[in-house]
């Protein structure tokens, strides 16, 4: 049934095929298949209960339609957004394309979504669950006179609704945003993110966890200066990384398509970088690890590297909604191989050898 159902989505245009799926979550069409509880596989992150630690990655939900869905398939956390200030179309159709030869998707989406007031009411109705946390991706809208205003405007509009937040500067869709990793411009960015959060810790409210989502095509230098400037900050994390605009390897005809590139062949590229970010930021700053997870073993394999948490997108687009139970269950199966009590024992075991990856080069 699965396969059946993958081949016919598969023969619809991508965008179509991803509105016919957030329908049958948002309709109960598709069963909940929630995991059983694992206790070893339960974390704890920048002050969250995680009932376990894998999560869907925004862009699958961008405008907050299904999140108890999402999170009834067996996900420890959902990640809704991007979300900009004003509603914005995206950029031109066609833009998401399947590389099926190689696991992957390639997308110029351009932070497409209904907008801060849409995305509120629809938070607003849900209610909480515990150990389930919801987070919300801010973004600036393309056509922004001052995008890093933007994302206070999210981090104020969002706060009493969202369990953290991610700040996306490192999607390669909207032009320009990726210079916000300059230190520079980091530096006024963080200054303005954690001045909202402050004020609405001054208004009694809980502090909300922030973290900063990076591109995995950033050199070493590049890496340096961020980590040198986040650590001057009362950043709770890092979420590595965001698509890449890499084509090295591919087999697709649809490689030279323009857009950020996600699913297996941004596995190792981001897995290195995710390694090389824990060694330079240490221990104690929480890392969500994204890109190429497909499986039990490639999510253990982004903790071992530095992860706390990790997300996963293009994965599910291939294997569908029966993905989370499995990671979930072949997870539970390689910690009691392991011997350990928590998975978060496993964190870091394998970080020098991730780190000591030649940083990849070139696209």
């Amino acid at each position: 049934m699965r396969k059946l159902l993958r081949q016919a989505l598969f023969a619809l245009e991508p965008e179509t095929a991803h509105r016919l799926a957030i329908t049958a979550l948002r309709s109960g069409l598709l069963p909940s298949c929630p995991a059983a509880g694992d206790t070893r596989l339960a974390v704890q992150v920048a002050g969250l209960e995680f009932a376990n630690p894998v999560g869907i990655a925004a862009g699958f939900d961008k405008n907050a339609e299904v999140p108890d869905a999402i999170l009834r398939l067996g996900f420890g956390f959902t990640e809704i957004g991007s979300v900009t200030p004003l509603p914005q179309p995206g950029n031109p159709r066609q833009r998401i394309f399947r590389l099926a030869e190689d696991r992957a998707v390639i997308n110029r989406l351009g932070f497409n979504n209904e907008g801060h007031q849409a995305v509120l009411a629809r938070l607003r109705r849900r209610v909480r669950q515990p150990g389930q946390p919801v987070g919300v991706n801010v973004g600036a809208n393309k056509d922004a006179e001052d995008r890093i205003a933007d994302y206070a405007r999210g981090i104020d509009v969002f706060y009493d609704v969202a369990d953290y937040f991610t700040v996306n500067v490192s999607s390669p869709n909207t032009p320009g945003l990726r210079d916000l990793h300059a230190r520079d411009n980091l530096a006024m960015l963080m200054e303005a993110v954690f001045g909202a959060r402050d004020k609405q810790a001054a208004a009694g409210k809980t502090s909300r966890p922030i973290f900063l989502k990076i591109s995995p095509d950033l050199g070493e230098d590049e890496m340096d200066e961020l980590c040198e400037e986040v650590q001057r900050h009362p950043l709770d994390g890092l979420a590595v990384s965001n698509t890449t605009l890499s084509r090295a390897g591919l087999k697709s005809r649809h490689a030279p398509q323009a857009g950020g590139l996600s699913g297996r062949p941004l596995f190792e590229r981001s897995t290195a970088v995710l390694a090389k970010i824990r060694r330079r930021v240490g221990p104690a700053t929480a890392l969500i690890g994204i890109g190429g997870i497909d499986s039990g073993e490639t999510a253990l394999e982004k903790i071992r590297a530095g992860a706390d948490l990790v997300q996963l997108y293009t994965g599910f687009v291939y294997e569908g909604p029966g993905l989370p139970r499995k990671v979930l269950s072949e997870l539970s199966t390689l910690v009691e191989r392991e011997g350990v009590s928590s998975i978060a024992d496993l964190r870091d075991t394998r970080v020098d050898f991730w780190a000591a990856k030649a940083h990849p080069e070139g696209t």
